[in-house]
């Protein structure tokens, strides 16, 4: 409890510090402005690749990490071609890392915080002493700063999508005469990887495809209402796991919800447990999802699919096999309207004061424990 309580606070702690400062407002603005002068698609095309596992894990399981934005920045680039480029066009970097219109002004941060003070004004430390005290030099220093940040973290970002290995890398960048990283020269790969063959998998924008789930689609406003700047990588990974489930089979995720047993879930996508329950969770708090009523019966009508996987994911489980049985989840896009900041302000806020009365609730029962054992009184 102590430590979902730490968690809770830390998330709420820098969720504030980015709505005092604007950052996912601003990140919201650029990439709404990137839209409106674009195609402005209603959904973004993402290839399901980028989901399914190989092995051990999938593209997308690698880039759940505690921290960095390698997924939400791969996830930002799509979103950038697709509003850019027709379908089958090859992608090409047209933006710099830094300044006006770049890829640093897409991503929203809350920037440093420094634990032995408290607070996210640290940066003021190594302010020069000759612009102390004015209010508009600091103003512009800490931007400065934070600016800073948000670079590193782009090249942070690209630096891990080239390092997911040679056929899995999602970015591939030049080096220079030393052997340095070009950052401004990458190139971005297909959802699938750069592949094993001499020339890469270079990205071009999907057709959309209705069949076998090759594609899964993303309403704009996931990257418009500020919900890729504030979800977790875990949430994120959850939330497209189940949008694909959704799209193989939209009749059961309509009727009756789709759901993941352990097995299943890490056979197809290796995303693990912990990871999976907690980010349903918030996703539910959140209303992204929502709990479906489970089906009458044990069978499910799946007898049709090929694929034992697939088939793993869709089959009835059954208390033979099962200690328990597994959520039914459904898809609530209506909730990606609203704004982000303010709804995960609120749900935390609300998780904060829920978390807390559980804990006093259990330090009243141990002490009413201890009471009960005490020795009486002689």
């Amino acid at each position: 409890m102590a430590d979902a309580r730490e968690t809770n606070e830390r998330r709420l702690r820098r969720l504030q510090q980015m709505r005092r400062t604007g950052s996912v407002t601003k990140a919201s603005e650029a990439l709404s402005g990137i839209w409106q002068a674009g195609k402005k698609p209603d959904s973004i095309v993402l290839r399901s690749a980028l989901l399914r596992a190989d092995g051990e894990r999938s593209r997308l399981t690698k880039l759940v990490l505690p921290r960095g934005v390698a997924l939400r920045f791969y996830l930002l680039a799509v979103f950038e071609a697709q509003c850019r480029l027709d379908t089958g066009d090859l992608w090409q970097n047209v933006r710099p890392l830094k300044g006006a219109e770049s890829w640093s002004t897409l991503v929203a941060i809350d920037g440093a915080y420094d634990t032995a003070s408290g607070a996210y004004d640290a940066a003021l430390k190594n302010m020069p002493p000759e612009l102390r005290g004015s209010a508009r030099a600091e103003e512009r220093w800490c931007t400065r700063k934070l600016e800073d940040l948000r670079l590193r973290q782009v090249k942070g970002a690209l630096r891990t999508l080239e390092e997911l290995g040679h056929e899995d890398a999602l970015v591939s960048m030049s080096r220079g005469a030393r052997g340095q990283r070009l950052y401004e020269d990458f190139s971005l790969m297909e959802e699938g990887g750069r592949g094993d063959m001499p020339n890469p998998n270079l990205y071009t924008v999907p057709v959309r495809s209705w069949t076998a789930a090759r594609t899964i689609t993303l309403p704009k406003d996931f990257f418009l209402k500020g919900w890729i700047q504030v979800l977790n990588p875990s949430e994120i990974a959850t939330w497209l796991i189940l949008r694909w489930m959704s799209h193989w089979a939209p009749r059961k995720h309509r009727m009756s919800g789709v759901f993941l047993t352990t097995r299943s879930r890490m056979q197809a996508f290796g995303l693990r447990d912990d990871a999976w329950e907690d980010g349903c969770q918030r996703l539910l708090e959140f209303g992204l999802i929502r709990h479906a009523e489970p089906p009458e019966g044990l069978k499910a009508a799946v007898d049709a699919i090929a694929d034992p996987v697939i088939k793993a994911l869709f089959s009835q489980p059954t208390r033979v096999r099962q200690a328990y049985e597994p959520h039914y989840w459904q898809m609530t896009d209506d909730g990606l309207d609203k704004d982000a900041v303010q709804t995960l302000d609120r749900e935390l806020t609300h998780r904060r004061e829920t978390l807390a009365d559980a804990a006093l609730k259990r330090v009243q029962r141990d002490s009413e424990r201890l009471a009960d054992h005490a020795p009486a009184d002689e």
